[in-house]
């Protein structure tokens, strides 16, 4: 069923899918709710957890795929603290 979570089960699903109704988009499809997932793991990994939902935030912004973004978010460099 088009517009319909299926790698995700329970309440997260439930909601997203009554999110994306609000917001008058069908829910996405499990390749995207995959990349999504991908990206924000990228992000908390490189960083910390509140960098997850702001680099989707951002590549939303940015009117890129996840996948896309993702892509680019592996190549981020991040300049060493200064060690005074």
């Amino acid at each position: 069923m088009p517009g319909t979570i299926t790698t995700m089960t329970g309440p997260a699903a439930v909601w997203l899918a009554a999110f994306a109704e609000q917001l008058g988009i069908d829910a996405p499809s499990e390749a995207e709710v995959d990349a999504i997932l991908a990206l924000a793991g990228t992000a908390a990994h490189a960083s910390e957890r509140t960098a997850a939902p702001v680099a989707g935030w951002l590549a939303a912004r940015a009117g890129i795929t996840p996948i896309e973004a993702r892509e680019l978010a592996l190549g981020v460099t991040v300049p060493e603290p200064n060690a005074n």
